[in-house]
């Protein structure tokens, strides 16, 4: 799934080459995804100009003159330019075509787990966003928050981290990866990390985010940005996906254990 890196790109290539641009028509090939497109789409977004895009967790929003999309790349899908001769593939459900049809902003989606759905004015108190937790580039995501907010809590530090209510965006590659450079270990209760602890994992999340960032992402699979360039940071993943490889940094092999039904890689030597 597209998780912070992601879901940022996408949004900072849709801006360069989409604000400002007037929507000409919407055309929908399949009406439902994980929730029902709604019908009015094209309707209400016809001649509307696109303002902004930017993201919250792992949602993209799409800010036009009168009326706000909230867009969620499901597991597998991709926003993405395609010019009006670019050919349709089997999952391209939505094309927001722009400039009297010169150019199109295409949603993709294999497995239709994403959606498409009006944010309101008030985006930020739609029921997808209104309990989501804070985000791990903003200035309030520190050391003192992250043990403050950890206190008396069982859950492993890994869980946490990708507790949505808590903490957004931090998905399964990421907090594999951060726990990895804070060298603490994945199954460690999140309410036992000291502050000097936390302090390390709060710098560590937010350097393999910006690094991500930087690397347009991680392609493991179907992820390409919204010009169609995959990422390129699993080239400089250290743990995630190396089962039985050597460590990078002791040469021990790195394991695999299932929490929260997801895969987690570490390794035990240096991460206590």
């Amino acid at each position: 799934m597209p998780e912070l890196p992601e879901v940022e790109t996408t949004c900072r290539s849709i801006s360069a080459w989409a604000l400002g641009r007037q929507i000409d028509t919407v055309v929908c090939r399949r009406m439902h995804l994980r929730l029902p497109i709604p019908e009015d789409l094209d309707e209400r977004l016809r001649h509307q100009s696109l303002l902004a895009v930017f993201r919250r967790a792992k949602y993209v929003l799409l800010k036009f003159d009168q009326d706000t999309l909230l867009i969620h790349l499901g597991m597998s899908g991709s926003l993405r330019r395609a010019e009006p001769h670019t050919p349709l593939k089997k999952h391209d459900h939505v094309d927001f075509i722009f400039d009297a049809g010169t150019v199109i902003l295409r949603y993709h989606d294999p497995r239709r787990f994403g959606l498409i759905v009006w944010a309101g004015q008030d985006y930020q108190n739609h029921p997808l966003l209104a309990k989501l937790g804070i985000e791990p580039l903003h200035p309030g995501f520190t050391g003192k928050w992250l043990y403050q907010s950890t206190r008396n809590r069982e859950t492993n530090i890994k869980l946490f981290l990708m507790d949505a209510h808590q903490l957004v965006g931090v998905g399964n590659i990421y907090a594999s990866e951060a726990l990895f450079r804070a060298g603490i270990h994945p199954i460690t209760a999140a309410g036992k990390l000291s502050k000097t602890r936390c302090e390390r994992l709060c710098l560590c999340v937010k350097e393999t985010l910006e690094e991500a960032l930087s690397s347009g992402g991680s392609t493991l699979r179907d992820y390409v940005d919204g010009t169609g360039n995959p990422g390129a940071f699993q080239l400089e993943l250290k743990v995630y996906g190396r089962t039985d490889q050597p460590c990078l940094r002791c040469g021990t092999l790195i394991r695999q254990i299932k929490q929260g039904q997801r895969s987690t890689f570490y390794c035990p030597k240096c991460q206590r």
